[in-house]
């Protein structure tokens, strides 16, 4: 379970902005979820709730979670496609020339604190 591992990377991340922005309590924390990454919603939101009880700064906070979709893009017809949906192979065309455009990312979008 690598959700544990990740919870821990925001953790100190929060805890480091919150440091530097003199805040005291964070009650929100809204992340950016790409649809491919692998992360379980369901292990991060168990861990973060057992991680985030332990930081004064963190302790009571939400962890909402925002799924960014997979998209495709075809590089011989220049189509983009659902990758979860359709995985490597281009639905239009059928090629294989494709890269992922979005849909890894994993990123802090919002910290609502005071």
């Amino acid at each position: 379970m690598h959700e544990l591992g990740i919870v821990f990377h925001i953790i100190d991340s929060l805890e480091k902005v919150g440091k530097e922005n003199l805040l005291h309590t964070v009650s929100n924390v809204t992340l950016e979820i790409g649809e491919v990454t692998g992360v379980i919603d369901s292990y991060l939101h168990d861990c973060w709730r057992w991680a985030a009880d332990k930081s004064e700064l963190l302790r009571g906070s939400k962890l909402i979670i925002e799924r960014i979709p997979a998209v495709t893009v075809c590089e011989d017809c220049c189509k983009t496609y659902g990758t979860v949906q359709y995985g490597k192979a281009c639905p239009f065309c059928l090629g294989t020339n494709t890269y992922l455009v979005t849909g890894n990312e994993f990123n802090i979008k919002e910290i609502e604190a005071c």
